[in-house]
């Protein structure tokens, strides 16, 4: 039964993960290694690559803050409310990337009263970046929140309890003894964060227009790269971020660990 299970496992992975990674790979250098590098240093694919990278950063930076607040308003501060907040936290779970941004564009888009104002004010949100920083919120939210509440849940109001009574205030408190104890839960949450962010592809797309040296970003123009035919610019862009995600999992089981070891 065990090496039954075992290859069941095994075989599942190589079918579902390691399979297509391995197809892409040999598919990426039946194109010659030089034409990698070539498509990867067009300014179209920089341009693309660099627009991601300032999204992910934005992306993290706010929802680690937001996170964090969030966090602390569900356990530490509970309201009448707080499980109807709870279940919208995980609202991007359970909606489609492109209906995301579909909602976000009818919100947000010229012909919508917030986008019609700030037209006006010469600021735009649909098919430019605020709109795509929007929709990558929109859908990696969670992960921070999801990863910060059981860490706050476990280490209990003792610590703080003891902070105040020892006469620290509240953001001293915060500083020395909420935020070391939940650290490896933000390092997780900003690691999810990263990989979602750089792989988000449909609700960016809605919100985007995907125009070239614009709006696109590393999956779309990936996208666009596949739908022209470019096989060696889809490939390369694509190498990337897949070396990315493996670097960031890596990272991923790391921070896991130490967190594990911590504990113990």
């Amino acid at each position: 039964m065990r090496i039954g299970l075992s290859s069941f496992t095994y075989l599942w992975f190589l079918l579902m993960l390691f399979g297509p990674i391995g197809a892409l790979i040999w598919s990426a250098y039946g194109e010659g290694a030089s034409a990698l590098w070539r498509e990867l240093l067009r300014p179209e694919a920089i341009f693309a690559l660099k627009l991601t990278l300032l999204i992910t950063a934005i992306v993290v930076v706010l929802n680690t803050l937001f996170g964090i607040l969030t966090a602390l308003l569900i356990v530490r501060h509970p309201f009448p409310g707080v499980t109807i907040l709870n279940t919208i936290v995980d609202l991007p779970f359970a909606v489609s990337p492109v209906i995301a941004g579909f909602m976000l564009v009818l919100l947000y888009g010229p012909n919508s009263l917030i986008g019609a104002f700030t037209g006006q004010m010469g600021f735009k949100i649909i098919f430019a970046l605020p709109g795509m920083i929007l929709a990558t919120l929109f859908v990696t939210f969670p992960f921070m929140v999801r990863e910060l509440v059981p860490v706050l849940q476990e280490a209990g109001t003792w610590q703080e309890q003891a902070a105040h009574m020892l006469g620290a205030g509240n953001w001293t408190t915060f500083w020395h003894v909420t935020l070391p104890s939940i650290r490896g839960g933000i390092l997780y949450g900003i690691v999810l964060t990263v990989a979602r962010s750089l792989g988000e592809f449909g609700a960016v797309l809605v919100v985007s227009g995907n125009l070239i040296k614009q709006t696109q970003s590393a999956t779309l123009y990936v996208y666009q790269a596949a739908a022209d035919f470019n096989s060696a610019g889809a490939y390369s862009v694509s190498i990337l971020l897949c070396t990315i995600s493996v670097i960031i999992l890596v990272l991923m089981e790391t921070l896991k660990k130490y967190g594990e070891g911590k504990r113990a």
